[in-house]
This record gives C-alpha cells, sequence and structure tokens, in this order.
C-alpha cells in the first residue's frame, strides 16, 4: 500500500463537525450508523476539491449556503466560522510535507469572506515557502516568504491563484485532484452526453465516456475492468459504450450458454451490477484521483460480490490513497482490515465525533479474536472514548510567520 498522502484533514465548524482532526491509514473505513454525520465528513472532500476550482460562492450556494454549511449552536444561532485544513506527507517527489487550511466567516446579508488562509511547503531541499493573507475589516493583508502578492478578492481564496507557481502547486494539485463518488445506477441506465472521459463524475453519469477512453489508451486496466466484472457478475462477459445518435450508452454482453450471447443496455441491467461497474470505473479511470473517497460501497450490492469490490479497493491502494464510509459489516469482514483501517463516526448532542478505535477492540483485532465486521455485528467497534466532554480545539493555522 502506499502511505498516505493526506495525513490529517482539520475541520472547524463544518456542517455538523465542530472540531475535529482526522488521521488517515491507507485504505481507511468509516464506519457509523447512518445519520451519525458520514456524509457531512465526506462532504468536506468535496467542498475541498471544489474550492480550488469554482468560485466559493458557487461551491456554499450548490449547497444551500454559508449558514447551511456553518455549525450551529442553536437553529437560531449566528452561523460561525467554518474552517477547513489538510496536512500533506510527500504529494511529490520534491516535497517532504505541506500544510494547507483557510476559514471563512458570515458577512452582513447573504456573503462571506475569507478571515484567513495559510500555506506552508517544506521542500526536499530544505528550503520552506509560505503564505499567510488575512481580512482585516474588508481589506486582505499578505505575507509571504517568497515575495507573492496577487490580487485577490476578500471573498476568494489564494491557493487557486498562485497553485501554478512550482513551489504551491504539489498542494493545489492534489486537493484539486481529490474525488468523492456515490455511483447512483439510474445515472448510468441513462444516455450519457459524451465527453472527454478524463474525470468520471460524481455519481457515475459519465461512465460510458470514461470507459471508452480507457479501453482506448489503457487495454490492460480495459480488460482488468471485464475480468473483475466477469467475477463479480455471473454470466457478464463484456461491455461497451454504444453511441445512439449523439449520446452514449452502455452495452452488457451474457453468456447463457447458447448458441450466441445475449445483449443488454444499461437500463435492463440491475442496480448492483451497474454500481460494481461505476466503482470498476472510477479505481481505474486516469488520471488518478489524488484521494479517491467512495460512500458505501455497499449499497445495493449483493453481499457476495463485496469481498471482490474491497480487493478491488486494496488494489487502488498501492496507487492512490482511498476512504470508504459504511455502516455494514460484511464490508469489514476481509481478514486484512486492522485498527490503522479503521475511523468510528459517533453522534453526541448534535455533534459528529471521528475517532480511532477503542483499546479493547484494537486487542480483539491484533490478538484475532473478532474480525472488524464480527465487532461492529456485536455493537463492539467502539470509538476510543474521551477525556473530556468538550470537543477537542485543533488549530488550522500555525501562529507566526513560518520560516
Amino acid at each position: 500500500m502506499t502511505g498516505p498522502v493526506l495525513n490529517r484533514l482539520l475541520l472547524h465548524r463544518f456542517r455538523s463537525l465542530f472540531s475535529e482532526e482526522v488521521v488517515f491509514g491507507n485504505p481507511m473505513f468509516v464506519a457509523g450508523r447512518n445519520g451519525s454525520g458520514k456524509s457531512n465528513f465526506v462532504d468536506a472532500f468535496a467542498f475541498l476539491a471544489e474550492a480550488m476550482a469554482t468560485p466559493l460562492q458557487a461551491v456554499l450556494d450548490h449547497r444551500g449556503g454559508f449558514s447551511t454549511v456553518s455549525n450551529r449552536a442553536s437553529a437560531r444561532g449566528r452561523p460561525s466560522n467554518l474552517g477547513l485544513g489538510v496536512v500533506l506527507e510527500a504529494p511529490d517527489s520534491l516535497t517532504a510535507r505541506a500544510r494547507y487550511a483557510f476559514e471563512l466567516r458570515a458577512v452582513k446579508g447573504p456573503g462571506f469572506e475569507v478571515v484567513r488562509e495559510q500555506c506552508i511547503v517544506d521542500a526536499t531541499d530544505g528550503m520552506s515557502h509560505w503564505f499567510d493573507r488575512r481580512t482585516v475589516r474588508g481589506e486582505t493583508q499578505w505575507k509571504s516568504n517568497d515575495s507573492i502578492e496577487p490580487g485577490v478578492a476578500s471573498s476568494a481564496l489564494a491557493l487557486p491563484l498562485i497553485g501554478g507557481d512550482l513551489r504551491f502547486r504539489p498542494v493545489l494539485e492534489f486537493v484539486a485532484n481529490i474525488r468523492v463518488y456515490r455511483i447512483e445506477p439510474a445515472a448510468l441506465r441513462s444516455m450519457q452526453d459524451p465527453d472527454g472521459g478524463t474525470r468520471l463524475k460524481a455519481d457515475g453519469a459519465n461512465t460510458a465516456s470514461v470507459l471508452r477512453a480507457i479501453q482506448r489508451e489503457s487495454p490492460d486496466d480495459w480488460n482488468r475492468i471485464l475480468e473483475l466484472l466477469a467475477t463479480i457478475v455471473p454470466g457478464v462477459v463484456d461491455v461497451k459504450p454504444k453511441r445512439h445518435a449523439n449520446k452514449l450508452t452502455l452495452q452488457f454482453t451474457q453468456d447463457w450458454q447458447q448458441r450466441e450471447p445475449v445483449k443488454f443496455d444499461a437500463f435492463s441491467m440491475s442496480d448492483g451490477t451497474l454500481r460494481v461497474l461505476g466503482l470498476l470505473t472510477a479505481v481505474y479511470q486516469r488520471p488518478a484521483p489524488s484521494l479517491l473517497v467512495i460512500e458505501e460501497p455497499e449499497a445495493t450490492m449483493h453481499p457476495g460480490a463485496l469481498g471482490a469490490i474491497l480487493d478491488v479497493v486494496r488494489h487502488a491502494g498501492r496507487t492512490t490513497q482511498i476512504v470508504a464510509t459504511t455502516h455494514s459489516p460484511d464490508v469489514l469482514d476481509a481478514d486484512w482490515i486492522r485498527d490503522e483501517h479503521l475511523r468510528i463516526v459517533s453522534w453526541d448532542r448534535g455533534v459528529t465525533r471521528i475517532a480511532r478505535i477503542s483499546r479493547s477492540a484494537r486487542k480483539a483485532l491484533a490478538e484475532h479474536l473478532m474480525g472488524a465486521g464480527e465487532l461492529l455485528r456485536s455493537n463492539a467497534l467502539t470509538p476510543v472514548e474521551l477525556f473530556t466532554d468538550d470537543p477537542r480545539q485543533y488549530e488550522l493555522f500555525l501562529d507566526g510567520e513560518p520560516l
């Protein structure tokens, strides 16, 4: 497995996550009950990636505005500041580590502004590069050790603007290339608009285009997809993108042990088959995502197929970083899953907590007394106990001028 490039994710009053610092393994499974906040955690990844390519106002509007995304102490309370940050380890061969964070606050009316944004990059040659911008009374104040001072509005992030600089590009590229997937079978059944096939959409709505690109540019990966699909969905021997006028669809071929194989369009295939194909496409798309987040891979899937899907996830972890959310013990039945691969999401008094598993659960896994799936079935896959009722406060920024 490749080491986790995303070493830590910092969350400050983002949706139901009040103050969290999540340390990653690879792959990492985030387990929790329905309604515990797993989707809010996943949305933090999507928010970060979108903010690197889309104006912040559009990113917030897509989610219902600033007041919807920020954590509130009460339904009528004023939206609090929200912040997100990442700590990266060796995002490329020239960068030893990097840290990036930003904090937003609401201003009068429907607006918002960037309170602070900080990026620190430690290169492998021993040099450090950093910028630290703040908004004070509507004016942007800028500090940097690299004589960089872009003209950036108080409601815009600076990293997307200066990320073309070689010193900060590894941070921008990693965050911008995070991909979050919840494959929707209905999107694969529909006629799809063709595109370049370089990036699978979050719901799989352009799977046909991405598969066409894989078939054309990576024949070995294409054959591997067909092999895995045949293993997971017995009888399926082929799938091909098929053009209908100016649209694309998917055509499946099944071997019914008859003289001629039988062909079906995507609208005739089961939800499980389509979801498997979407997940395989997400894993084998090129270029590979810097971080691949998969929501509930068990949804609409037969438990017997989950073992093969988990093998695909484990294989993908050799070249990219994987995070998967689940509330199913069947997902965690793989015997290679250890405590470093697990985080528990819990809900307490309106706040989502994300923690490592408890000491007793770690001991059971280490001594092979129970697997992670068995622990979850018996309600013994519990989070580590907290020593205080108040959530820990994690600092988004390093104080002072980083040197």
